[in-house]
């Protein structure tokens, strides 16, 4: 048995408090990691209160986790002792599914989600699957490297997912912890890129991110003024928008791609996809696979999260900091 320090909620909304568990016998084919660095999500906000209707408490949250190989089974494979590696929303899948023998272990039905029914990286340690603990390239900065594995592989998927080129004219609705890299990318990526913000006064800052062009979303007329140009939009909130303002701002064959947990039905007329051949989508993260080539694509083109970081024992006022909505624009735990 070993035991680990952490921090967690003990009932929905709690604040965090010291917490110590501990983990049983090392499994064959898993990793224990030292916790170096772990970004905080909205998604452990809505773990803590419970939002989604499935946290089990005593909670420890945390799922963009940035450390160091410290233990692993006998038969993992591709690491050792000292890699430094990520972990995200997943620690692990069955292997054996139709979807994870495809590559395609985000959609693995029985996948183990690493806040939901177990202990997260808010805490000095954590354990996965060694197939859902993947290796830091070289030269990526560990510091801010956390908010990739949920939110920068969340936004990335969708790219590949829907077939973006580089000479596509983009729109990334919302520019917050998800959109903010949304537009990193799809910059890097090539397109021309459009942000809607309800925020005049985060143009500049948005303009500095990479958008080409930003418009007021709360104005129909700026809408209306693109109408027709996009090829791509991918919403990254999480409220009820005009959706078919934003549709109607599509391209025929257009794509309006949501990664954003709307929890209200999302009202699509139908007719505002026929006309257009238009169509709309959705996605959680992505592979192991994609995630790897994201991480060599964020080296290579210099891309991080914007990021401010807080020490792990000041963990209460770094969640308060996000829920306020003050973060700017994703906040990394140091342990």
């Amino acid at each position: 048995m070993k035991k680990i320090n952490a921090y967690a909620a003990r009932e929905a909304g709690a604040t965090l408090e010291k917490f110590q568990y501990e983990l049983p016998t090392l499994g064959d084919e898993e990793v224990d990691i030292k916790v170096l660095y772990c970004g905080i999500c909205h998604s452990d906000l809505s773990m803590i209160h419970n939002d989604w209707g499935m946290t089990q408490y005593p909670l420890v949250p945390g799922h963009e986790i940035v450390g160091e190989v410290t233990a692993f089974g006998n038969a993992v494979k591709g690491l050792k002792i000292g890699d430094k590696v990520g972990m995200g929303w997943n620690s692990a899948s069955c292997m054996h599914c139709n979807q994870c023998l495809d590559g395609k272990q985000h959609l693995c039905s029985s996948s183990e989600a690493t806040i939901v029914g177990r202990h997260g990286g808010f805490a000095d340690a954590v354990r996965g699957h060694w197939s859902w603990v993947i290796p830091l390239p070289k030269n990526l900065n560990m510091a801010k490297a956390g908010p990739l594995f949920c939110g920068g592989i969340t936004v990335f998927n969708p790219i590949v997912l829907s077939g973006v080129q580089p000479t596509d004219k983009v729109g990334v609705i919302g520019v917050g912890g998800l959109g903010h890299m949304a537009i990193k990318f799809l910059r890097a990526w090539g397109c021309e890129v459009t942000a809607f913000s309800s925020n005049p006064n985060k143009k500049e800052e948005i303009l500095q991110m990479g958008a080409h062009h930003v418009v007021n979303s709360t104005k129909p007329d700026d809408l209306q003024s693109i109408a027709g140009t996009l090829d791509f939009i991918l919403n990254t909130t999480n409220v009820t928008l005009n959706w078919n303002a934003y549709l109607g701002t599509l391209a025929p064959q257009g794509k309006l791609h949501t990664v954003g947990a709307v929890l209200e039905p999302m009202a699509i007329p139908a007719f505002s996809l026929i006309m257009g051949e238009k169509s709309v989508g959705g996605s959680p993260i992505g592979s192991i696979a994609l995630t790897k080539k994201m991480l060599e694509f964020c080296v290579r083109h210099n891309i991080y999260p914007t990021v401010e970081e807080f020490k792990m024992e000041d963990v209460n006022n770094a969640l308060k900091h996000l829920e306020d909505g003050k973060a700017r624009f994703r906040v990394v735990l140091k342990a």
